[in-house]
């Protein structure tokens, strides 16, 4: 694992490259290199957190036997040991164990896409080919690993977090108010945008050439070496057609391989766990797998309603883990925030962030790699929006878009008044369990008029500020997956389409996001099996009644970890891995907020009109209404904005 970082043009030298590289050390703490070409212009840089083969022989830049290509890489080739006896096959020869040096050896005898396409693993590339004079980008299939790219004048640039295309001096940093009105729509800012005009994200599952032949360099067009609609397009024509029973046997051998093969690892490892069923099912496999306890961490908190850690200690005891588990008072909690921006690098707002850097913190004393349990709602059906717009949108499709206009706007006045809790109501409209969603289907109901189909209305209850761009001075959108069509696989039901929207967007943009940053800021490694190649495969050859049956989600997921728990541990409501932000912002965050939020200092700033959000603020406080997640979406760009201002 590392972070890695680099440009091409006219050079600006090895002192440039170095800060680039310094700039992501929490990256890769164990060792560091750079690399430059003067004739092409061209720099490489890499910060290590060596993982395989931690011996000098896996230091980075590595250039190839031949001698032709000069690799940066980040992430783990998990197949690495298989690919390696078949590069030996084949002749090539190798100075060291490490998989970057078998990536390497794999462009040699493939090609940079015929390597990407057999290498079974989490990574993003850079390397430099000498003989075409090229550079070429690469992205992991799902988007594990991240990389950020930008041109400005003759100069391209690309790093694995944007504090290193930061210290290159001919990055310019311009806020993006296309993107800034979508991180209020969805609490991220999604591929292939960034908060900064002119930079975007590689696409996962894609590879980007620059042409470095001519004065200048020449930035292709990323293409896909993965395309996870071919996934879906295949798994159509090779549906699953055995028993439940049968689907069970065959995605315990697909997980527990997928499992077993990242628990490769030459420094300790572990996992982490909520007590869900996904990272239980994970910790579960590797237990199936180990000799010894597998190391477990959990984070625990004294708020009712947010705290998962007795649920993991008892999947801990039952499994005969090596469990570890913190709790954390709400200062301790709270102490985590000054520390988001400088964390995530843009505006980022999922509050389970602040949980997800603590429980980092708290493996990271102990191991270098854990696993985690992400991936199994969007392949499994697990989220509860997916039968909730599933039920409304049949009920509401049925209603003539005349009357749905009329009220959506009953649903926008109730929105602006705040003169009822909005959980409240949503709670006795459509049930207890849809409490958690109150603010995301009022959302909806107040553009009920617009929807032509399911997967409209699922954009609406996946947004925070349903109108953000009156929220944001100039503000207007682009296109992204959830309103482009033409990307959505052909004869899919609703649930499956959402799944889908998903698994391109919030998967990579927000939960992946959450996790990589969080962890490798304290030089953590994290793994995720639910992600590998084979089990997105097979996940996808189900019928829905096997991932969602009813409002059941997880059907074949749940039926495996029954193997291995008793039913009380698995059959209780999904808690989530939250913080209560809403109290806190009443309470020993208001001082904060309200700093952040002064209507005179937004005037001033000039990106956000002051009206709205010092309604909401002011409805939040006094309990009119719930906007937690809404204003979390402005203090988070808030407190990133300071923090751009103090670099």
């Amino acid at each position: 694992m590392c972070g890695i970082c680099g440009f091409a043009g006219p050079s600006a030298g090895a002192e440039c490259l170095d800060k680039m590289t310094n700039a992501i050390f929490h990256r890769g703490p164990d060792d560091g290199g750079t690399w430059t070409d003067p004739a092409t212009g061209v720099g490489l840089g890499s910060r290590r957190l060596a993982i395989i083969d931690i011996s000098p022989q896996g230091h980075q830049p590595m250039r190839s036997a031949s001698g032709r290509y000069v690799l940066a890489f980040n992430g783990e080739i998990y197949n690495f040991r298989q690919l390696r006896e078949e590069l030996l096959d084949r002749g090539h020869t190798f100075r060291g164990r490490s998989d970057t040096e078998v990536l390497l050896e794999s462009v040699a005898e493939w090609g940079v896409r015929g390597a990407l396409e057999r290498a079974n693993g989490m990574f993003a590339v850079a390397l430099y080919d000498s003989d075409e004079r090229a550079l070429y980008l690469a992205r992991d299939r799902v988007g594990e690993k991240p990389l950020y790219h930008a041109t400005f004048g003759t100069t391209f640039i690309f790093g694995s977090e944007l504090k290193a295309l930061r210290a290159h001096p001919d990055f310019r940093a311009e806020i993006d108010r296309r993107s800034l009105t979508m991180y209020l729509r969805y609490q991220y800012v999604p591929t292939p945008y960034t908060i900064y005009a002119g930079v975007q994200k590689l696409a996962a599952g894609c590879v980007l050439k620059v042409d470095l032949r001519g004065d200048a360099p020449i930035v292709g067009t990323a293409e896909p070496f993965w395309s996870a609609r071919d996934v879906v397009r295949r798994a159509e024509e090779q549906r699953f057609d055995g028993s439940l029973d049968d689907a069970t046997d065959r995605l315990a051998r697909v997980l527990r391989d997928a499992t077993e093969i990242r628990m490769i690892s030459d420094v300790p490892l572990g996992a982490f766990l909520s007590g869900g069923i996904d990272s239980s099912t994970i910790v579960a496999l590797m237990q199936d797998v180990a000799r010894t306890p597998v190391r477990t961490f959990s984070i625990g908190f004294h708020e009712e309603g947010y705290n998962e850690a007795p649920y993991a200690r008892r999947v801990a005891e039952h499994l005969g883990c090596d469990h570890t588990e913190m709790y954390v008072t709400p200062d301790e909690a709270r102490d985590v925030i000054p520390l988001l921006p400088d964390v995530y690098d843009e505006p980022f707002a999922d509050s389970s962030q602040i949980p997800t850097w603590l429980v980092s913190r708290l493996a990271r004393e102990h191991v270098t790699v854990a696993l985690t349990g992400d991936g199994g709602d969007e392949l499994f059906g697990g989220y509860g929006r997916y039968p909730l717009v599933r039920d409304n949108w049949s009920r509401v499709a049925r209603i003539p878009r005349v009357v749905r206009r009329a009220g959506g706007g009953v649903a926008r006045l109730a929105m602006r008044s705040g003169a009822f809790s909005v959980a409240d109501m949503v709670s006795r409209v459509a049930g207890r369990r849809s409490r958690s969603m109150g603010g995301a289907l009022l959302n909806a109901a107040a553009h009920v008029g617009e929807f032509g189909r399911a997967e409209d209305m699922y954009r609406y209850a996946m947004s925070l500020w349903a109108d953000p761009a009156d929220v944001v001075i100039g503000g207007e959108e682009s296109w992204d997956v959830h309103t482009d069509p033409s990307a959505w696989p052909e004869e899919q039901t609703p649930v499956e389409r959402m799944m889908f929207i998903d698994l391109l967007s919030y998967l990579p943009d927000a939960i992946l996001v959450k996790v990589d940053r969080a962890a490798m800021n304290v030089s953590l490694e994290t793994r995720i099996p639910m992600l590998d190649p084979n089990v997105i495969d097979f996940a996808w050859t189900l019928p829905m009644s096997m991932r969602l049956e009813g409002t059941e989600g997880k059907v074949v997921l749940r039926r495996l970890l029954g193997r291995y728990l008793p039913a009380d541990l698995i059959d209780r409501s999904k808690m989530g891995f939250g913080v209560p932000i809403g109290s806190w912002l009443r309470g020993p965050l208001r001082d904060w907020g309200e700093a952040l939020l002064d209507g005179s200092r937004l005037e001033r700033e000039g990106y956000f009109h002051a009206a709205p959000i010092r309604r909401a603020w002011r409805q939040h406080l006094e309990g009119r209404a719930d906007w937690k997640y809404q204003l979390w979406t402005v203090l988070m760009f808030q407190a990133w904005l300071e923090r751009e201002s103090l670099a």
